[in-house]
């Protein structure tokens, strides 16, 4: 069974068996090994045996003809030309890992046609590559390693759009541990581009160029079930062919899938721009850093994803600002947000429910009743710790939260902190602004009335605590300013009990005698029809 070969195997990039030595290399072995990754492969690729394997010392040469993977591909629709074999050797150790390494480069030329038939010429390469890690055959993936490349370069042309990119170095760190939970493990990642540039050009715009003097990035995924999530790739690939289950796959695979859930106890990823520079025809900009953050945390009954940026000392010189607003462009933005409260856990227990056994669009019914259940209650909440921009003239930071009904738009309440800091300089650069531009008095007259609605914190900041309420009423520092919503009756049938002139209940403003009909239609005794009106 296909299944049992997969398993033996690496399905990322070797199909190496465990529990070998230096002094296992042989010809045999590296036939095995041949044969194993080139079966991987569709057949009518793998007669052309695009992977070879050799011994080499105390470790296999293994070789990838990338010319040999292509050539079932319709050159009328894709062409590729300068690509080399890849090269890369295994050493097995003691321990049933495997050492990996390998130097390379890469410097290729083609086109490819879209959906739309459109042609579009391509070229990438990258002047060295260079690898050593650590290969685990037991979950699949590796356990470390080093990773650098020098010199990469990407272009990519259209009739109408042409891009041109590159970076000057890469390096790329791996490392993992055993979890503090037992059978899982935890991985991390950092590493660094150094000189990115990139230059967007079309017919209809004017050239782009954004660069950058590096890029870094760190990740972290603690608690990842490799093994099972392994079991269940290689799972899914033996049984893609076939439409739908038998019972006894299927309580394979929700065993799996019990043994895995949850995937992993937190993940967090960082990228941060360095001194982030864009230019065009219509201006230039740029920041000191930019920072991008993503966050999966909390347990799993009660998980929370987040998102955040930032941006230090942002610049902007445009043509299109006129000289007098620059003062109110942000200098400092630091944005985050996220949804907490998803339960993870009861969108598994409702998976395992899914009759895998049943046709395609069965599960998926179920896999959306599954989705639902990640919010408990049908509620869907949005948290915002902190949205704040700075400039010369305003400091104003919002925190809070929204909570709605994720079968509906209208069902929602609001609850927010705004914080204004020398909010006296805000109103006083609007008014100087007003000065040369009337249509900003206005502006002035409603920052001050905004201010008799604030409180002052100790620090002198202005603050503002917002409500909104599901029925639609707004408060401001405990202080109603607006009052509930009129039902929205025209959208809703009469019940039994209700007279049918319900239907059309009058708004807060108007009187039921200025409204509503009697029963025979006729008007009511303060609104006597005028000669114009009776019949």
């Amino acid at each position: 069974m296909r299944h049992r070969l997969i398993t033996a195997t690496s399905a990322i990039v070797l199909a190496l068996a465990t529990g070998a030595s230096a002094a296992d290399i042989s010809q045999d072995g590296a036939n095995a090994i041949r044969d194993n990754l080139n079966h991987l492969l569709p057949k009518d690729i793998a007669k052309s045996q695009p992977v070879t394997v050799k011994p080499a010392g105390s470790r296999y040469e293994i070789t990838y003809d990338f010319a040999k993977l292509l050539e079932k591909v319709k050159k009328q629709d894709f062409e590729i030309k300068g690509l080399v074999p890849f090269k890369m050797f295994a050493t097995p150790q003691d321990s049933g890992l495997w050492n990996l390494e390998g130097n390379n480069n890469l410097s290729v030329t083609g086109h490819f046609g879209g959906p739309d038939k459109a042609r579009t010429d391509f070229t990438y390469s990258i002047a060295q590559m260079d690898f050593t890690s650590v290969f685990d055959p037991a979950i699949s993936y590796l356990r470390s390693g080093d990773f650098s490349a020098k010199d990469l370069k990407i272009s990519s042309t259209t009739d109408t759009e042409s891009v041109n990119a590159s970076f000057g170095d890469m390096v790329y760190k791996l490392s993992s541990a055993d979890s503090a939970t037992a059978g899982r493990l935890d991985f991390a990642a950092n590493g660094k581009f150094s000189a990115f540039a990139e230059q967007v050009s079309g017919k209809e715009m004017p050239p782009i160029q954004i660069s950058a003097d590096s890029l870094d990035f760190d990740a972290k995924v603690n608690g990842i079930a490799a093994k099972d999530i392994k079991e269940m790739v290689l799972f899914v690939l033996d049984h893609a062919d076939e439409k739908q289950l038998t019972k006894e796959s299927e309580a394979k695979l929700k065993g799996m899938l019990g043994n895995a859930f949850p995937l992993l106890s937190s993940l967090e990823e960082t990228i941060k721009l360095n001194n982030l520079a864009v230019t065009s025809a219509v201006g230039s900009g740029g920041a000191k850093s930019f920072g991008y953050h993503f966050t999966v945390d909390g347990p799993s009954n009660a998980t929370r994803i987040g998102v955040a940026m930032d941006a230090a000392d942002v610049t902007l010189d445009s043509a299109l600002v006129p000289a007098g607003y620059t003062a109110f462009l942000p200098q400092a933005l630091d944005i985050q947000f996220g949804v907490p409260g998803m339960d993870f856990a009861a969108f598994a227990d409702e998976f395992m429910k899914m009759d895998f056994t049943k046709s395609t669009d069965d599960s998926e019914k179920a896999g959306q009743q599954a989705a639902e259940k990640l919010f408990p209650g049908g509620i869907l909440k949005v948290d915002f710790p902190k949205v704040s921009a700075k400039s010369s003239v305003y400091d104003v930071e919002v925190s809070g939260e929204l909570e709605g009904r994720v079968d509906t738009q209208k069902d929602y309440k609001l609850n927010a902190s705004i914080v204004a800091r020398d909010y006296d300089k805000t109103i006083a650069a609007i008014q100087e602004l007003a000065k040369t531009n009337p249509d900003l008095t206005q502006a002035s007259f409603g920052l001050m009335m905004i201010k008799g609605f604030a409180k002052a914190d100790p620090d002198g900041a202005q603050r503002w605590d917002v409500a909104v309420a599901s029925d639609g009423s707004v408060s401001v520092n405990g202080q109603q300013i607006k009052g509930p919503d009129a039902p929205a009756t025209e959208e809703a049938a009469p019940s039994d009990e209700t007279d049918p002139s319900d239907e059309a209940a009058p708004s807060d403003e108007a009187t039921p005698d200025e409204t509503a009909p009697s029963d025979d239609a006729a008007p009511s005794d303060d609104a006597t029809p005028s000669e114009e009106t009776k019949p």
